[in-house]
């Protein structure tokens, strides 16, 4: 199969959505906590996580346009907080549930059987069941004119990991703790570590 642009534009639109989403490969299923200013939670499971940088330990999420009413987007950028949550491949099917257009003020943590957790530091839910759980603060939205999709960059303002995850070097064994990872709009899998390698360096 090969397809230009033009045979991309008059695809099916749900096959086309589907065929793009998937074929961008396998990304991290990430869920994301928020609390509304009147203090309803909100939990939706993303694909979109991106790293930004270290120092400043930022990361990115696309949200999708605005043609409808966007909670996550809405809380975020009205509480300036939000928690990033990493769950098990086994829990992926309450995650997918959180992807379910509940009506404003509906907690997707008690549709998709997630509990509730907070801490001091963050306002926003996290989800009890959550291998690793990062608080986030609102740092700065991107409108990306293209196609209407919002960039929300925001810093790390605490991660909660177990330390057996992490190695002597700082990398963190995701694929250890069996972490969901998706693939398009409703594929989940598991990661397997291939290998590790050094530095790399010109060859002589």
């Amino acid at each position: 199969m090969i397809l230009n642009k033009e045979d991309i534009l008059v695809l099916d639109q749900r096959y086309r959505t589907s065929f793009i989403n998937s074929i961008a490969g396998f990304r991290q299923a990430v869920l994301v906590g928020t609390k509304s200013a009147d203090g309803k939670t909100n939990l939706a499971i993303f694909n979109s996580l991106i790293h930004l940088g270290s120092n400043p330990a930022l990361f990115g999420l696309i949200s999708r346009p605005e043609t409808v009413t966007r909670d996550t987007l809405r809380n975020i950028l009205d509480t300036k907080e939000y928690t990033l949550n990493y769950i098990k491949s086994s829990h992926y099917e309450k995650a997918h549930q959180t992807s379910a257009r509940y009506e404003t003020g509906i907690s997707e943590f008690e549709k998709a059987g997630f509990k509730e957790m907070y801490h001091p530091i963050c306002g926003a839910p996290f989800a009890e069941d959550a291998v690793v759980k990062i608080a986030m603060k609102f740092e700065q939205r991107i409108d990306i004119r293209i196609n209407g999709t919002v960039l929300i960059i925001g810093s790390v303002v605490q991660i909660e990991i177990d330390d057996s995850l992490v190695e002597p070097d700082g990398f963190v064994s995701l694929s250890e703790a069996e972490i969901l990872i998706s693939q398009g709009l409703d594929a989940y899998f598991v990661a397997k570590t291939v290998g590790r390698l050094p530095y790399a360096k010109p060859t002589v």
